[in-house]
């Protein structure tokens, strides 16, 4: 019951900062964000870890600033659900400025997979994605492990006529759905484990990588689109840019394309570095015989 209470007492408080002043809810996600890292807890260890794996060349005080940076942006980007899942239409064209390389209402727009990366910002550019194709679309999630919040979440971010598809087991419907010329929006640069993954640098770091994009792509006959959601400053809202479709993509070699997708966000990255999601264990599964990095 108690468990019950809290789901409940926090979806509540999402609906009352949906209707908030944006500047509002990000600010209070900021602070919330700011007091929590001061609280010794696995997750900051996961982003310190990360952080001195990826960039030794820092020195340890730049690794604390970007750290720090980071877990407000994290703690904020979960407040400001409010606001990608509750917030109007209207609102949310207001928040987020649209960057495109390629024409989303293009009517005759090939079979598409958006790629999108892992950044703190991809839930609102998801989104806006969706709402911006203005035409029936799919994405992949990953289902939640309590079902009232994932019936909500699958709802709001299924708002804008989006067929939501669990990640395990889709690359069928992935299929269905690019025969049907509808676009695909997932999310492939987290650690899912060894199946359909193979071991790739990412920052000279070995890195369980998903291949499921290059054989999906190859079987659909389909172009890769990234596309990142960034963080404006100073409370200004989002930016959704989408990048021209890779060429040459995808090959006969699916390891060498999974390395593009890593060297593609090694690229990225550094621009705002506090904005990628390193409160995830990107290293969490490793090669036979390699100790655990966490």
């Amino acid at each position: 019951m108690l468990k019950r209470f809290g789901i409940a007492t926090a979806i509540a408080l999402l609906r009352f900062l949906a209707v908030l002043p944006y500047g509002v809810t990000a600010r209070f996600g900021d602070a919330l964000g700011a007091l929590l890292y001061r609280v010794p807890s696995r997750r900051r260890r996961v982003v310190e870890t990360n952080l001195a794996l990826c960039f030794p060349q820092w020195s340890e005080a730049e690794r604390a600033r970007v750290a720090g940076l980071h877990f407000r942006h994290a703690i904020r980007s979960y407040v400001e659900r409010s606001v990608q899942w509750f917030g109007s239409a209207r609102k949310l064209e207001k928040l987020i400025q649209l960057e495109s390389a390629i024409d989303l209402r293009d009517p005759d727009l090939p079979p598409t997979i958006f790629l999108g990366f892992h950044f703190v910002g991809i839930e609102a550019g998801s989104i806006f994605l969706n709402y911006s194709l203005h035409r029936r679309c799919g994405s992949l999630y990953t289902p939640m492990s309590n079902k009232k919040v994932d019936d909500i979440a699958r709802a709001a971010r299924g708002r804008f006529d989006a067929e939501m598809v669990p990640r395990g087991d889709s690359a069928r419907a992935v299929l269905r759905m690019l025969r049907e010329r509808k676009p695909v929006m997932l999310g492939a640069d987290m650690d899912y484990g060894p199946r359909n993954s193979t071991f790739v640098p990412f920052f000279g770091i070995d890195a369980c990588t998903l291949t499921a994009v290059s054989r999906l792509a190859k079987a659909g006959r389909a172009q890769v689109v990234p596309f990142i959601g960034e963080v404006l400053p100073n409370y200004r809202g989002y930016k959704l840019k989408v990048f021209e479709p890779w060429r040459d993509y995808p090959t006969d070699d699916e390891i060498a394309d999974a390395r593009r997708m890593n060297a593609f966000l090694e690229t990225q990255i550094p621009a705002m570095p506090e904005q990628y999601y390193w409160v995830h264990k990107r290293f969490k599964t490793r090669p036979p015989g390699e100790p655990s990095l966490y």
